[in-house]
């Protein structure tokens, strides 16, 4: 049974009643003085505060899916750095398809391409930096109708949060079915998007970041990816065809990436992203100790102190319910001011850190990635 499998809520919330009941049954029993009663106390205290933990935690991820695999969890899963070895149809390294998904929330549609796009569950190696993951790539509908035979399309990267799963961005956002019905209702051109996870080289958060000595994520986002997307399907090759968004850490990643290839990513939408790369157990050092590196990671400090780029960059989220969230948000807006650098917002009264409030946000933010990004006809 899989992680986030309702079974496994079930049998941990039976456990959790079973052990309660337990403990209020044999209780007094165990209430002698002798070493066996103290043994037999503190083992039920333990076995009914883990299960109501495990519990909880099970609850907890999901809801919010930081795990979603017990691979995911344990960190012993193949979405590690690979060796690029493999060409697609004897083109240049590209996208390898897994497998074909429905699209979720497409109604009678769901099974015609033409009439609700397709989405595939693919590999997305990284030709130059041997890095690779998994991920899903959405094919808008007039990919496949005759129309638009000839037609190159724009393309979003959709980047989730540490350490979520690509998945996340299907089972929880459900990216497909948001921009299809934006499409449909003309507030929002044909786009691909490309649905992945903040890191290529897990269990690593590497922070978008190219790590001196270690995974180069960043030039695995910046260059490969769109060089594998354009290797494999009809995503246009001009100026101001590409968009980033993300959330989290996710988010993180997209305004960063955005300011620092401006001329690869048109924008860049952040939903609860923050402004500083994370340092802590899971990301290691990723500055080789470099003062300077680390504060050109600081995406405030980059506005202060370097060259603004000429780019769009769009950032969501709550003034209450988020931590520092609207304070870190307005310091960086004021950094931005009368810089080439134009910075939108989104900006809800309540909402935490989660996918019911990324979902909120979700159709203005891609709706104004639409908006930002060249047609390529």
């Amino acid at each position: 049974m899989g992680l986030t499998s309702h079974k496994v809520l079930a049998l941990a919330a039976l456990l959790s009643v079973l052990t309660v009941a337990g403990t209020a049954r044999y209780w007094p029993r165990l209430a002698g003085p002798g070493w066996r009663a103290v043994l037999g106390r503190l083992a039920t205290i333990a076995a009914t505060q883990l299960s109501v933990l495990c519990t909880l935690a099970l609850l907890a991820n999901n809801s919010f899916a930081f795990y979603s695999s017990w691979d995911d969890l344990l960190g012993t899963g193949e979405d590690g750095p690979v060796t690029v070895q493999n060409q697609l149809l004897g083109r240049a390294p590209g996208v390898q398809q897994l497998s074909t998904e429905n699209v979720r929330g497409a109604g009678a549609g769901g099974r015609d391409p033409e009439r609700s796009g397709r989405l595939e569950r693919v590999r997305l190696p990284g030709a130059g930096t041997g890095l690779s993951t998994e991920g899903y790539v959405y094919l808008p509908p007039q990919y496949f109708q005759p129309a638009y035979r000839d037609r190159r399309f724009p393309a979003v990267i959709a980047v989730t949060g540490f350490p979520g799963d690509a998945k996340n961005l299907v089972t929880k956002l459900n990216y497909p079915s948001v921009q299809l019905k934006l499409t449909e209702q003309g507030r929002a051109r044909p786009t691909v998007l490309v649905l992945m996870r903040p890191s290529p080289a897990m269990p690593r958060d590497t922070e978008c970041e190219d790590v001196p000595g270690g995974p180069q994520a960043d030039r695995y986002f910046s260059a490969d990816v769109p060089a594998a997307l354009r290797a494999s399907y009809r995503v246009a090759a001009g100026p101001g065809s590409l968009g980033v968004i993300g959330n989290s850490t996710g988010g993180y990643c997209a305004l960063k990436l955005a300011m620092r290839h401006p001329d690869v990513f048109a924008a860049g939408a952040s939903l609860s992203g923050y402004y500083r790369a994370a340092e802590d157990p899971t990301t290691g050092d990723l500055f080789g100790g470099d003062r300077q590196r680390r504060d050109r990671a600081d995406l405030e400090w980059r506005l202060g102190h370097l060259p603004a780029p000429a780019t769009a960059l769009l950032v969501g989220g709550s003034r209450e319910g988020d931590g520092d969230y609207h304070e870190q948000t307005e310091r960086f807006r004021a950094a931005a001011k009368g810089t080439a650098t134009r910075v939108s917002a989104i900006t809800l009264d309540r909402g935490g850190h989660n996918f019911a409030t990324w979902s909120r946000m979700l159709p203005a933010a891609l709706g104004w990635l639409s908006d930002h990004l060249a047609d390529p006809a």
